[in-house]
């Protein structure tokens, strides 16, 4: 008995060499990025196989769903970790239970051909996320971790299109047949990953996703926090990278350093390279130097600092931390800290309002300028993002060349999609020209919050939370700020302050450098207008701090006129711009008039300080200004009138 069992192994051992060999001979040898990969059949569908130059003892492997060869750089980062790359092509199973039964058999035929490790990293880009949640949570406890991107997790969704996505009709229809559903049983079906994920949460399974928040084709919403609200009530570890701006295209990451990362932490974390400092995503450019303050502060014990912005300045935060850092830093220090920032204004604003709320509180040793997000938001085109941020500089420097001044870009989303689509945005570009023209130092804190949110360190969503930043936001501001003081005042300084030489010109000759508040009582009126000495609104809409209770002109008759004369190169309109802001018309010279609606997409809900440039591109000279209210309004706006608080003027 023993003897006929002892010749049954050996048969079953020469049959085994025998399909080895029979499978070799078969497969064919390709290249895959500079490594030897086998393409092979398997149960008649291709498959692969990529070989690390040295496989890492453990014989960890990644299993890419769908889609090879697309975006293949974390797989390219593996292999050279010394991970094997596996494929096997069920395209026509649409994940389902047959694709299952295929993977299942896939599975074990790489551990006993290949001696893989038992535990595999599954690799789900869009669709292939159907595959790596249902096959994974049949056999959650063969599966290490998981890495989806853009991925499937309701059929209703995609292709379904039964919520916000686009939906793909031939595809829904064959999913349908797939799963052996119809419209009507899918809602009730629980096979798909939003609700079977919960085995793999309750196994421990790591999961990381990469998703683009403009996704209109795979919806964020539907699908990848669908299945995290599952993940995380089972008490499971969902880890979410998001790329702003971004559709369902492109998948992964450029660097793919944080996914990497994810997944050699879950399988073997002595292959991790050593964590990369915060400061290696700080985007400051030291130009220049802040000797100049220092040395006011160290010798002088007194200084002056000036912030000068729009709400993020405004707003309690990051400019607190920054005044108590200074006064720990220089404690024998009497500072004066002046707080110029008003929300929803720009540079161009700025520029007008350097004389009256930063230079007439005296010198300033130490300016901190913001309006990279106003600026944005506000629609002012380049070449005023650039003129408004020339003036303010320019301005500072000629009041005081030993003055030393810090330029901020702060994060919002749309930021973060120009920087995800490769492109630099177009106010920072601006801002940015004015800082090398000057030699001031800049500090862009658009990129950095996206390069970190890239690179998993945290989320928008769920940690920045928004343009306004919450506590954990405005502590990453100040970090960088004080990595940028520290850097900055490292070294001993000697000598006295040393005066910064303005250009011989501007960088744009129609930049605000001389702007200012030009008075209004030097506006000649007729009927239909009025001086109102304490302004305040008549409705419930509220206002901005320093905008009520202040002098305005009021007119609100289509119609009425106003003359004014003023010289200089530009003129503008410094009005409040509330629900019953209407169309207003202007002439310059007697040239026919011009109509621009004083109406914001934020009127609605406040009454907004709103600087309308009407012209700044004028002969410098004596000029004449006529203002008239027009019959028409905004269609969403409840009045004509117009509220003037101030002239600008260039």
């Amino acid at each position: 008995m023993v003897g006929a069992t002892n010749q049954l192994i050996r048969t079953f051992i020469s049959v085994l060499f025998f399909v080895s060999l029979s499978f070799q001979s078969k497969a064919q040898e390709s290249d895959y990025h500079g490594f030897k990969c086998l393409d092979f059949k398997f149960e008649g569908h291709d498959a692969k196989i990529v070989f690390p130059a040295k496989a890492e003892e453990q014989r960890h492997w990644i299993w890419r769903a769908r889609f090879w060869g697309h975006e293949p750089q974390t797989e390219i980062a593996l292999l050279k970790k010394g991970f094997h790359v596996v494929y096997v092509d069920a395209a026509e199973y649409c994940g389902n239970s047959d694709a299952v039964m295929l993977w299942n058999h896939f599975y074990d035929f790489l551990l006993k051909e290949y001696n893989l490790n038992p535990k595999v990293v599954l690799e789900g880009f869009s669709r292939g996320g159907l595959y790596v949640y249902n096959w994974g949570s049949e056999n959650a406890g063969k599966v290490a971790c998981i890495y989806a991107d853009a991925p499937v997790c309701d059929l209703r969704s995609w292709p379904g299109g039964k919520g916000k996505g686009v939906g793909s009709p031939a595809d829904w229809k064959q999913h349908l047949a797939m799963y052996n559903q119809t419209e009507e049983t899918i809602n009730d079906f629980k096979g798909m990953p939003i609700y079977n994920s919960r085995k793999l949460a309750e196994a421990g399974v790591p999961v990381l996703h990469v998703c683009g928040a403009a996704d209109d084709v795979v919806p964020i919403d539907e699908n990848t926090y669908a299945l995290e609200k599952t993940y995380k009530e089972a008490g499971g570890n969902i880890k979410i990278i998001v790329k702003e701006g971004i559709g369902h295209h492109p998948h992964s990451l450029k660097d793919p350093a944080p996914i990497v990362r994810f997944i050699l932490s879950n399988t073997n974390p002595g292959l991790l390279d050593e964590s990369e400092p915060v400061e290696s995503k700080m985007s400051v450019s030291f130009r220049g130097n802040l000797d100049n303050c220092r040395i006011k502060f160290e010798k002088e014990k007194k200084g002056r600092v000036a912030f000068l912005g729009g709400s993020i300045t405004y707003n309690p935060g990051w400019r607190d931390m920054v005044c108590e850092y200074l006064k720990n830093r220089f404690p024998s220090t009497e500072f004066e800290f002046i707080s110029a920032g008003i929300p929803s204004l720009g540079s161009t604003p700025g520029a007008m309002r350097f004389s009256r709320d930063i230079l007439s509180k005296g010198t300033i040793d130490l300016l901190f300028e913001e309006a990279a997000v106003n600026d944005a938001t506000n629609g002012f085109k380049p070449e005023r993002q650039l003129r408004g941020m020339e003036g303010i500089i320019h301005q500072a420097l000629a009041s005081n060349p030993f003055m030393d001044i810090v330029i901020l870009h702060f994060v919002d989303q749309d930021k973060m999609a120009d920087y995800n689509k490769g492109k630099t945005p177009e106010v920072i570009i601006q801002h940015e020209k004015v800082a090398e023209y000057y030699n001031v130092p800049s500090i862009n804190l658009a990129k950095e919050v996206n390069d970190r949110i890239l690179n998993g360190e945290f989320t928008w969503r769920d940690d920045f939370k928004n343009l306004h930043p919450s506590p954990f936001g405005q502590n990453i501001y100040f970090r960088t700020l004080r990595y940028f003081f520290e850097t900055s005042w490292k070294d001993p300084i000697n000598g006295p302050q040393k005066s910064k030489l303005l250009p011989d010109r501007t960088l744009d000759p129609f930049s605000y450098v001389n702007g200012y508040f030009y008075p209004l009582k030097n506006a000649k009126l007729s009927d239909g207008w009025k001086y109102i000495k304490n302004w305040k609104p008549a409705d419930k809409v509220s206002t901005r701090s320093g905008f009520a209770d202040v002098p305005i002109l009021e007119a609100s008759r289509p119609g009425a006129m106003m003359k004014l004369k003023f010289s200089g190169k530009a003129i503008g309109v410094f009005v409040t711009s509330g629900p019953d802001a209407g169309i207003i018309e202007y002439s310059i010279d007697g040239v026919d008039f011009k109509a621009v609606d004083q109406f914001t997409q934020w009127s609605t809900q406040l009454h907004l300080p709103w600087l309308i440039m009407l012209d700044d591109e004028l002969q410098d000279g004596k000029h004449t200004l006529i203002l008239r209210i027009a019959k028409d309004k905004n269609p969403a706006g409840i009045g004509n009138v117009c509220r003037i608080h101030q002239f600008a003027v260039n």
